[in-house]
């Protein structure tokens, strides 16, 4: 397991590099001047602006900008966000907590009820298959900005359920059960939004996986044995099927990660994707790349973690990175 750690962090820091220079030139290509968003309508003189942009490094040559960059990221300095008047890294460790807080435990109960539906559509042939198309269906087809929208209408506006923006109450409450209730209560619709997609896709993964498990030599053996079906579930199929589950979670976190962005929008979350729109439109260059980069190392630190949840599920990847003992 060492090995292979070393092995996949060893590869993280080209691939974060990359993610680095590429952020760093896709947001110094994007049309606009960032200098008029500081400013604004107020009328300012010629050398101001000068001053301004020197300080910025924005008259720099774009080579200089990018050295000059990578020497501040090596040494944990993302910058200055002049839109919101506070240090990059800061502000974008305050926001990733409150999207992380919306999507782990929305790709956590989707792995379940993934799982769950899966179980049932194969325990269940008839029904369960219906169910289970009728659920895939539903979670590919339906676009999270719509969905949001219709839940807000129905469970904000006509039934006044739940709330419609935000993570807390404006009006405060007092107690930890009162604070994580409120904080249910507003990240029930964003987290249902959120976890449709990923519960279709788990779903359809988890049953084309318990079945290619259940029809293996292990599991007639384990009958053959007497050993009673919930045990052959549990001790064997169930462990052989994780595999592909683990890998469409690895792989569609980075997918789950950007598509918050629209939900949050929608639920007014103050998360990273309410950021992010907010840097583009303003031309914060600094809090953009480093969105982009907090991102792209999250992704990265999730494929680490998956390879490593290989090894300890199967045996025989971490018997290939021990030289075969």
């Amino acid at each position: 397991m060492r090995r292979l750690l070393l092995t996949r962090l060893l590869w993280a820091i080209p691939v974060v590099a990359v993610v680095v220079i590429v952020n760093f030139l896709l947001t110094r290509l994007v049309p606009g001047d960032p200098l008029v968003a500081i400013v604004g309508e107020y009328p300012v003189t010629p050398e101001y602006l000068a001053e301004i942009r020197h300080n910025l490094q924005l008259d720099q040559p774009l080579a200089i900008q990018l050295v000059s960059y990578l020497w501040a990221v090596m040494r944990g300095d993302l910058g200055f966000s002049f839109v919101n008047q506070q240090t990059v890294l800061s502000l974008v460790l305050q926001r990733a907590q409150a999207s992380l807080l919306l999507l782990g435990p929305a790709l956590l109960l989707a792995t379940i009820v993934g799982l769950l539906f899966a179980r049932i559509s194969i325990a269940r042939r008839g029904s369960g298959r219906v169910l289970l198309s009728a659920i895939v269906l539903f979670g590919f087809s339906v676009p999270v900005f719509w969905l949001g929208q219709m839940l807000i209408v129905l469970f904000a506006v006509k039934l006044h359920w739940l709330p419609a923006q935000g993570m807390a109450s404006m009006r405060g409450v007092h107690g930890a059960l009162a604070t994580g209730w409120d904080f249910f209560l507003h990240w029930i619709m964003p987290g249902f939004t959120v976890g449709v997609f990923h519960v279709a896709v788990i779903a359809r993964v988890a049953q084309a996986s318990l079945r290619d498990a259940m029809s293996q030599d292990f599991v007639i053996t384990a009958r053959a044995k007497g050993i009673s079906e919930r045990a052959i579930f549990w001790r064997h199929i169930l462990p052989n099927a994780l595999l592909p589950v683990i890998t469409v979670i690895g792989y569609n976190f980075g997918a789950a990660l950007t598509g918050t962005i629209m939900v949050e929008s929608v639920f007014a979350w103050p998360g990273l994707g309410t950021l992010l729109l907010n840097s583009i439109t303003n031309r914060d260059y600094p809090v953009v790349q480093g969105i982009f980069l907090l991102s792209g190392s999250i992704i990265v630190l999730v494929n680490i973690a998956t390879d490593l949840i290989y090894g300890f599920i199967d045996p025989r990847i971490r018997s290939g990175y021990s030289g075969g003992r």
